[in-house]
């Protein structure tokens, strides 16, 4: 309990305190972090950070919501992943030294590949990628394309009553495509919803206490399930990536740890739905909000991958994420020391006016969609970018299909996470199905 208290206050408690200060005194960014109004529609004050160039004040670091500052940062070999405690004043580190390291990762905490630059993620990355090629990812197509349809056909209640669309269509389509490449039960997808909805906000600084400890005992339970569910997997492996991953060794002879192989299945698991229910979601309110786009992919349905595009652009489902300078180093012509802390606002970039025309607008033809950042940019895009782009093609293209007069039925409710950016709620009238489809 001493120990969970230091951690608390050290990782999250004084960052907290700090960026209210920074709030009070004038600094817009501080005030976005605290902010439910702001998190909600947060495209204002990212026009304000981009009247500063290349950088804007955030509450501990740079800020930069310019497409080609936050593409240069996320490609430089200058930058590596941010270590947060490595960033915190000697205090803090005296008190995270203390508490000793935590005793179920998160996904931002090593040996995770998000918080690992090389050669440790190259190892990670080369062992997993070959899961996620375009040949592989085309493979999928099918089977992914059968799971929308049999969760279509039970979407609808019998008393036409209100579904939620975040339950029972867009969190069910991406779990269960990636609990069957992992060979994982789906049988365990509501859980690992449950589990992953709880540990979403470990992302997020200045976690208050309560909110802290929620995240704790949900990446726990991951961490307990997959530990066990891997020492079965060694007895009797099968076909699947995890069984890969047990028994595979790296080129130089040398395989994950235990420590090492937990902390990437779980990343490669959660990181397999958790983006892409947002996208989904993302997706569908959009086409609730611009009936015009709806009625053009109806007539054009080769317009779907290009109108997923602009679905991550217009809603990305990751926010931001940040970069450690590991030397000195200049960026758009700005000096840069060791240690400083850049932060790419992805959702900020992905509207920048010099690379798209009318970035506010949400247009499904967009020529450049797929020029945007959300799935960042480097040696960390994201490994699961191909899967992500086709799930969230066939989920959406299925759905309106399908139900061609789905519509809104009530308040959607967004995630209260920082840096996910999606729905935890959205119901929704399905209306009848068009038949031909059924």
């Amino acid at each position: 309990m001493v120990r969970d208290t230091l951690r608390w206050a050290a990782t999250h408690g004084l960052m907290r305190a700090a960026i209210r200060r920074e709030a009070r005194h004038g600094n817009p960014d501080a005030a976005l972090l605290l902010d439910p109004d702001l998190q909600g529609d947060p495209f204002a004050h990212y026009e304000r950070l981009r009247e500063t160039r290349p950088f804007a004040r955030g509450a501990f670091s740079r800020v930069s919501v310019h497409h080609d500052v936050c593409t240069e940062v996320l490609r430089s070999e200058d930058f590596g992943v941010a270590d947060r405690d490595a960033a915190m004043p000697a205090a803090v580190r005296l008190a995270l030294r203390l508490a000793g390291p935590p005793p179920y990762p998160g996904p931002i905490d090593p040996p995770s590949m998000l918080a690992v630059d090389a050669p440790d993620h190259t190892r990670y990355r080369r062992l997993v990628t070959r899961a996620f090629t375009a040949r592989r990812v085309s493979a999928l197509r099918g089977r992914t394309e059968q799971i929308a349809t049999e969760l279509l056909d039970d979407l609808a209640s019998p008393d036409g009553a209100p579904v939620d669309l975040v339950h029972r269509y867009a969190s069910l389509l991406p779990v269960t495509v990636i609990s069957e490449m992992l060979g994982v039960p789906t049988t365990m997808r509501e859980q690992f919803l449950a589990w992953g909805d709880g540990a979403a906000a470990s992302l997020d600084l200045g976690l208050p206490r309560d909110r802290w400890s929620t995240v704790q005992t949900n990446v726990a339970a991951l961490h307990g399930w997959m530990s066990e569910h891997l020492r079965r997997l060694r007895a009797d492996p099968g076909e699947d990536l995890l069984s890969q991953l047990v028994t595979v060794a790296d080129d130089d002879g040398t395989g994950l740890t235990e420590h090492e192989l937990v902390s990437t299945a779980l990343l490669v698991l959660a990181a397999g739905f958790e983006t892409t229910v947002n996208l989904i979601a993302n997706g569908t309110r959009l086409l609730f909000d611009h009936p015009d786009q709806r009625e053009r992919l109806a007539a054009d349905p080769s317009l779907w991958p290009t109108a997923v595009d602009e679905v991550l652009r217009v809603e990305s489902p990751v926010s931001r994420t940040a970069r450690r300078a590991r030397r000195d180093t200049e960026v758009a012509g700005r000096e840069i020391p060791e240690g400083a802390l850049v932060v790419t606002v992805l959702a900020g970039a992905n509207r920048d006016p010099d690379v798209f025309t009318d970035p506010g607008v949400f247009d499904v033809g967009r020529a450049n969609a797929r020029e945007h950042v959300a799935f960042s940019s480097g040696i960390h895009y994201c490994l699961g970018a191909a899967l992500a782009r086709m799930e969230g093609e066939v989920a959406l293209r299925a759905l309106f299909e399908r139900y061609p007069d789905l519509a809104p039925a009530g308040e959607a409710r967004r995630r209260p996470t920082r840096i996910l950016r999606g729905y935890e709620a959205m119901p929704v009238a399905v209306g009848p199905a068009r038949r031909e489809a059924a």
